[in-house]
């Protein structure tokens, strides 16, 4: 399989060699960081999301094989696409040979060749959110209408089914308020409705879609301003609340879709989830509550048992470097955990990885506001 750090080499030597006087070229930052590792895991991408309106989302590499990390990758492999990635990168997945990013205000989702990051099309969906993958089918929530805050807001969102082999949207179905976060469990897709643009009349549900039939069959009631999602091995959803920002402070919720109810509510600051196994880790910050001081979260939940079986993964105490801490991920083969650090907001973010056993091991610069990971197979 040819990598990519390979095909971004021979396009920076193909430019080199046939440069005009006018051409501007730009060589992205290579950063030794770490040490080489030979899995099954050959790196994995990060998209930066960029702030709102200003067109600067941006897509990394870094590459395990030889421990560098390539900023922009995007805009160097493709430098004939307009815009280059678009305006605020919002989820990034691999599926088969693929990878798909959601480029949320730029109404679309990039596709792109998984191994090499060569553009190959796109899959227009306005003001799209995130997305799931399912038996040759894409997923991809939609608030539908625009950008704006409305507490009368009337646009219902959608999800879009996408033929993953075609790129064309085929069929759509309703649900709530500006969805967000998607999940397949079992033959079920079950969708966060947030009403964020609702503001202070937001939703509170999840939407349960068969995916047979492709139609809602019922919203469940868990809490307001609902954002991501994650299903494990035992039917059940981790759902995360984002509050009101002011008085109802965020959580984390389990429901279980076998038993139809909430099994249990977690006082975290739930920005970002990820699972690996049984083990879900959770980062995030929350400004809620009468006093305003911000609340970290940095726990790992044991979802076999439901319970925080580890209040604080970083041991090393550098966690007190994070501003913002914006997403976490783990590396399914070294068990390499990483949390990105969004910092202002509108300066480039930090990438820090640690040891399994949470010490620091090196820390590097990203783009604006680093988020969504996906891993490459070797």
């Amino acid at each position: 399989m040819k990598k990519p750090y390979i095909l971004l080499l021979s396009i920076l030597l193909t430019l080199l060699t046939a440069c005009r006087e006018d051409d501007v070229i730009y060589i992205p930052d290579r950063i030794p960081s770490g040490q080489p590792q030979l899995t099954s895991v050959a790196g994995f991408y990060l998209l930066n999301e960029g702030n709102m309106g200003t067109n600067k989302s941006t897509l990394d590499f870094y590459d395990m094989q030889t421990a560098l990390y390539h900023r922009n990758i995007y805009a160097s492999i493709n430098p004939d696409v307009p815009k280059e990635l678009g305006d605020v990168g919002n989820d990034l997945e691999i599926y088969g040979s693929r990878l798909y990013a959601v480029v949320n205000c730029s109404n679309k989702v990039e596709v792109m060749d998984a191994a090499t990051c060569r553009r190959i099309g796109q899959i227009e969906i306005p003001n799209c959110r995130y997305l799931a993958f399912h038996d040759g089918y894409a997923y991809v929530t939609s608030y539908a209408g625009p950008v704006e805050i409305r507490p009368d807001y009337t646009q219902r969102g959608f999800v879009a089914k996408v033929d993953t082999a075609t790129l064309q949207v085929v069929d759509r179905c309703l649900v709530g308020f500006q969805p967000d976060g998607i999940a397949v469990s079992g033959d079920r897709l079950y969708v966060c409705n947030s009403g964020g643009y609702m503001t202070p009349n937001y939703e509170n549900t999840v939407s349960e879609i068969d995916i047979a039939t492709f139609r809602e069959t019922r919203r469940i009631p868990i809490a307001i301003n609902l954002n991501q999602i994650v299903a494990d091995q035992r039917g059940r959803l981790w759902i995360s609340s984002r509050g009101d920002y002011f008085d109802t402070e965020a959580a984390l919720y389990c429901y279980d879709t076998r038993k139809n109810r909430v099994e249990a509510r977690l006082d975290l600051c739930p920005s970002s989830l990820w699972l690996d196994g049984s083990m879900l880790y959770v980062t995030g910050v929350s400004y809620a509550g009468a006093s305003l001081q911000a609340e970290r979260t940095y726990a790992v939940i044991d979802t076999d048992t439901g319970e925080i079986c580890n209040p604080m993964f970083i041991t090393d105490g550098s966690q007190t470097d994070i501003r913002i801490p914006y997403s976490v991920a783990v590396n399914p083969v070294s068990k390499e955990i990483y949390v990105t650090d969004a910092r202002t907001y509108v300066n480039p973010g930090y990438l820090h990885c640690y040891s399994p056993q949470g010490v620091r091991q090196w820390s590097v610069r990203t783009g604006d506001i680093p988020a969504h990971f996906a891993f490459l197979p070797r």
